[in-house]
């Protein structure tokens, strides 16, 4: 089976929990939509992921069978758990591999796949201008190529079991080239924005090209192209896709053929790498550097939700010559420009707090990890570092200077730790799972430079392009502050926020005062001022109203979809975070059984739904005298992550007199492929039905 055609395909498989005696092998029937080669190719990556089990592929009556059993233990003797990895193994289509996703990546896939509905909330764009000549075939080509080599660029996401990636043969680039459009830029931008990806498809990475008006006095050549490129904020923080538009140029250069073969290191040796960390050293660090549950972390001062929606962007800049001031003020003490805007963002945050005396500060600090003891991590792209949590003690009476330290020296005490991810960091300072550690997120962004060898080559075929600039809309936190140095060399602050819990107008209020202190600064040149005299700066009363956003309802809750017939079994729809949306609509509106449709939706926390809440469905408990193979039966439908919810609730609830209860399972996928593979899955479980009554 080529890997590259089972991209996207949503396999499914049929289980009966309670068809066998405890302990005994789990029996799948695969429902394809596969042959006996490529069943045979889905029971072989079982068998070569997990070899704690032994894995049989058995023909019944035209079906698939997987018979799994504990490898050199005798049946019965042990029971076979069905673990959220071993599922998501049985219904990943065959693929080169998979690669688990850690820390700050597995934050935003979930993010991305539990809230879909935040258009453009999950991805990043990088633009630039393209002045000359541009061959249209060679720049497809040369993005085919970088693909080609770069594996990052051949995944997709899975999401099952634990998210992870998986590697696929082949990805193709979409290219859209615009030559001529009503269009304005902003909204081009706008549009691509709003066009999700698939993550469960490789391919994750798209271009737009807008061809401009031609320069004065010149002909075609000449012409300015601004091009567009596009990925899911999970797969690659913006220093990566700047590297692989570096290399995008070298493949240009080269007819549209990146020199060399598959990089190595890549995500994979990453991988690797983590695995091989001694996190004693960390444990014992974040277990009392982790941000107190009582530290300040809003940016603003208690509010309502507004009615707003969506990401806001604010930009503020610092001209050349007040940046080189404010450079100079924070080197004589020490410390770098990083660090005096860490030491004004901690005053702001203090100030929100409205606490009176010392207090902690906690805001997050982002490290690329691109500085690890990885051979070749700086050229890596992907995702290797993480937001971590910056926790400081702000104290009115204290001077300036010696917060500015504090944040200098916390910043390299995180440095050794670029790869600790948030729920390691929860775990280990005792902290609760969904505990959200801070509410905004300081990034100082260095942009990788274009050689100078590349920029001649560009030169010499008569092309100009300009530094790609990013148009971030990560708003996983209320706000996120970039910093970066522009190409005139002054400081650029851009504020990411979520206008649900921070209007646009008190976002740009709350960044006006950062810059505010930031030019004021360098006027403070003793260093016995303290903290109350620098936040004296700001007129009183400015702190803007910010509404933290509340967790959804936990818990568990049914609904009847359809009524269905007297005495006809019961199929419950599980929902939980990460099913793909739409997908149990488009089975009702396909499906034309007898039964009766109910919805169990489950919430992030977990757990079973109570037996009270399943004698609902209309399936009472099975008497002594009641022959068997009669009355309700209960099917349970997971998609992706349900799936196994799905299987704990059938192996645990003994409602159905009908037969023993059926779960049927699929991958992760769109809509539409997840609602045909749970038909298919029903028609087996249909099929299975008549065939025992007519025994």
């Amino acid at each position: 089976m080529a890997h590259d055609a089972q991209a996207g395909t949503v396999l499914t498989v049929v289980h009966e929990p309670d068809g066998a005696a405890p302990g005994s092998a789990l029996v799948f029937e695969l429902c394809g939509p596969l042959g006996t080669a490529q069943a045979e190719a889905v029971a072989a990556q079982v068998a070569t992921r997990h070899r704690a089990y032994s894995v049989a592929l058995e023909e019944e009556a035209g079906r698939h069978l997987v018979r799994l059993s504990r490898a050199g233990s005798p049946a019965g003797r042990e029971p076979v758990p069905l673990t959220a990895e071993l599922l998501a193994d049985l219904l990943q289509p065959p693929c080169l591999g998979t690669v688990a996703v850690t820390g700050h990546q597995r934050e935003l896939v979930l993010a991305a796949v539990n809230r879909p509905g935040a258009a453009g909330r999950h991805i990043e764009q990088l633009h630039w201008s393209w002045t000359g000549p541009l061959d249209i075939g060679r720049f497809t080509a040369a993005w085919q190529s970088v693909t080609d080599r770069e594996a990052v660029l051949r995944t997709s996401f899975d999401w099952t079991g634990a998210p992870r990636l998986v590697l696929h043969g082949r990805a193709a680039v979409e290219v859209v080239h615009h030559r001529r459009t009503t269009a304005s830029w902003n909204d081009l931008l706008r549009r691509d924005r709003a066009r999700q990806f698939a993550l469960h498809r490789p391919g994750l990475l798209r271009l737009t090209l807008l061809d401009g008006p031609p320069r004065p006095g010149a002909t075609g050549p000449a012409a300015t192209t601004r091009i567009l490129l596009s990925y899911p904020h999970a797969l690659l923080d913006e220093r990566g896709a700047q590297l692989l538009v570096r290399e995008f140029y070298r493949a240009y250069l080269a007819d549209g053929v990146v020199p060399g073969g598959e990089r190595r290191p890549d995500i994979r040796d990453h991988v690797e790498w983590l695995r091989d960390q001694d996190t004693d050293a960390a444990r014992r660090f974040w277990a009392t550097a982790a941000p107190p549950a009582h530290a300040a972390v809003s940016p603003g001062r208690p509010g309502t939700r507004t009615p707003a929606t969506g990401p806001g962007r604010i930009q503020r800049r610092l001209r050349p010559h007040q940046t080189a001031r404010l450079r100079s003020w924070a080197a004589a003490r020490g410390a770098g420009e990083s660090s005096a805007l860490h030491a004004v963002w901690a005053l702001l945050l203090y100030r929100a707090a409205g606490v009176p005396g010392p207090a902690p500060v906690s805001f997050g600090m982002h490290l690329s990890g691109r500085d690890l003891m990885l051979r070749g991590a700086a050229d890596i792209p992907g995702l290797l570092g993480n937001p971590l949590p910056v926790t400081v003690t702000v104290d009115p009476a204290a001077p300036l200077v010696d917060l500015l330290r504090q944040v200098r020296d916390a910043a390299l005490d995180l440095s050794a730790y670029p790869w600790v991810s948030g729920d390691l960091i929860r775990q280990w300072s005792g902290r609760s799972p969904g505990d959200r550690l801070t509410d905004t997120l300081v990034r100082f962004d260095t942009r990788p430079e274009l050689p100078q060898a590349l920029r001649c080559e560009l030169n010499a075929q008569g092309i100009r392009a300009d530094l790609p600039q990013s148009v971030s809309s990560d708003t996983s936190l209320p706000v996120t502050l970039v910093a970066r140095h522009d190409s005139r060399g002054g400081l650029t602050l851009t504020a990411t926020h979520d206008r649900a819990g921070l209007s646009d107008a008190d976002a740009s209020k709350a960044l006006s005062q950062c810059m505010h202190l930031l030019r004021l600064l360098p006027d403070h040149h003793d260093e016995r001022v303290t903290v109350a005299q620098v936040l004296g700066l700001l007129r009183a009363g400015e702190v803007a109203p910010a509404a933290r956003q509340e967790p959804g309802p936990r818990g568990f809750a049914l609904a009847v979809l359809r009524a269905g017939e007297p005495q006809a079994d019961v199929i419950g729809l599980v929902e939980v975070p990460g099913v793909p949306p739409g997908a149990y609509d488009l089975l009702l509106s396909q499906y034309d059984g007898p039964e009766r449709i109910v919805s169990l939706a489950l919430d992030n926390a977990g757990g079973l739904p109570p037996p009270s809440g399943l004698r609902e469905l209309g399936l009472r408990e099975p008497g002594p005298r009641q022959p068997p193979g009669t009355g309700r039966r209960l099917v349970l439908c997971g998609c992706g992550p349900a799936g196994r919810t799905a299987y704990e609730i059938a192996r645990d609830a003994p409602y159905a007199t009908g037969g023993p209860a059926a779960v049927i399972m699929t991958g992760t996928g769109d809509a539409a492929g997840s609602a045909r593979a749970l038909l298919r899955g029903l028609e087996s479980v249909r099929a299975r039905r008549v065939n025992r009554r007519r025994v």
